[in-house]
């Protein structure tokens, strides 16, 4: 993976990088320390009208139908410095108990569309599991596609094309890793403490939300 600050290129399961010192805990200090309950589609800027939702939920859906083991979330929201997108992706990806995504499904199989429409900027950060079949030049590949509709404000558009070339990349991944498995298996191996981390974060968020319920109920 990239260093979310320097962007070189550092271990997945390095917690500090070797080059600029960068660790979780930097991002936290710049964005919060506390998780964050979200949905897999989270459109604080407003970009999209309700339609425009439906149809890209749609093809996030169909990514999901394909490919279960992994989720895509879109954010968008006003972010400040462009320079900080990558952290704040980053740091989202990390620190996001996603509400519609099962337990199951770890965020390190997450795949994050930040669009930041003030300053212009968007980027994608995924998960360590799926370094063995996504790269840096694949997200760049489908931000382009995206690109030309959202100078237009056609946001959602943009991003059902982005989905799009990302579901034939990923195909495309799968149907070499079936041919050579090993290569690809020998890619992921995950430290146990971060997945483990992700899931108590989920876990406890949806506990806390089954207690309020409960409470409701007895009120």
């Amino acid at each position: 993976m990239k260093c979310p600050r320097c962007v070189q290129r550092i271990h997945r399961a390095a917690e500090t990088c070797p080059h600029c010192g960068f660790t979780i805990a930097d991002a936290d200090a710049r964005f919060g320390e506390e998780n964050v309950s979200l949905r897999r589609l989270t459109d604080t800027a407003g970009i999209l009208r309700r339609g425009e939702r439906e149809t890209v939920e749609a093809a996030m859906a169909r990514i999901g139908r394909k490919f279960p083991q992994l989720f895509v979330a879109v954010y968008s929201g006003a972010l400040g410095e462009v320079a900080n997108l990558r952290q704040f992706g980053f740091w989202l990806l990390n620190r996001a108990a996603f509400e519609d995504v099962p337990v199951e499904n770890p965020n390190e199989a997450g795949i994050l569309l930040t669009i930041d429409p003030e300053s212009k900027a968007a980027g994608i950060v995924f998960g360590y599991l799926l370094d063995p079949y996504l790269g840096e030049s694949d997200t760049f590949e489908c931000l382009s596609r995206a690109h030309a509709y959202w100078l237009e404000g056609r946001y959602a558009d943009g991003i059902v094309k982005l989905l799009l070339h990302l579901e034939g990349i990923l195909s495309k991944r799968c149907r070499k890793a079936k041919r050579d498995p090993e290569h690809f298996q020998s890619k992921v191996m995950p430290p146990a403490i971060a997945g483990d981390l992700v899931k108590r974060i989920r876990e406890g968020h949806r506990k806390a939300a089954a207690e309020v319920m409960k409470e409701e109920v007895e009120r």
